[in-house]
């Protein structure tokens, strides 16, 4: 019985005792947004993490449908706002396009993931 009360309060000092939080990057938000339809083409897009991020390892990159690269293959982070991740776009035509990116955060966490935008037609009402 005394073994098992001595396992008892073992784990129970294991469970309240505090962990550093988790604190990993996540993306806030993003110009264009997820999912989003535009009516017209983004100058760039821009990517919000929670964390700041380590340029060197940082990468961001446009794609069309056709599997095309359409940045302008200049990705930033900030300069002012180490937070942010951009990259320039052509003028892109009507279609959906997938933002592709790869971040490492200054708490040594990878980010990877990728969401789809659209740009439509002047004159399409969806």
């Amino acid at each position: 019985m005394t073994a098992c009360r001595g396992l008892a309060l073992a784990l129970a000092a294991l469970t309240l005792t505090p962990s550093p939080a988790a604190s990993h990057a996540a993306l806030l938000r993003s110009s264009p947004a997820a999912r989003m339809a535009v009516s017209q083409s983004p100058s760039r897009v821009e990517l919000w993490f929670s964390e700041r991020l380590e340029p060197a390892y940082s990468s961001l990159s446009v794609w069309s449908e056709s599997g095309a690269r359409v940045d302008g293959q200049d990705v930033i982070v900030g300069p002012e706002d180490n937070h942010r991740l951009s990259v320039s776009l052509a003028p892109l035509p009507t279609g959906t396009y997938v933002v592709r990116y790869r971040v490492l955060s200054v708490d040594g966490h990878v980010l990877e993931a990728s969401f789809t935008f659209t740009v439509k037609s002047a004159g399409s009402s969806s």
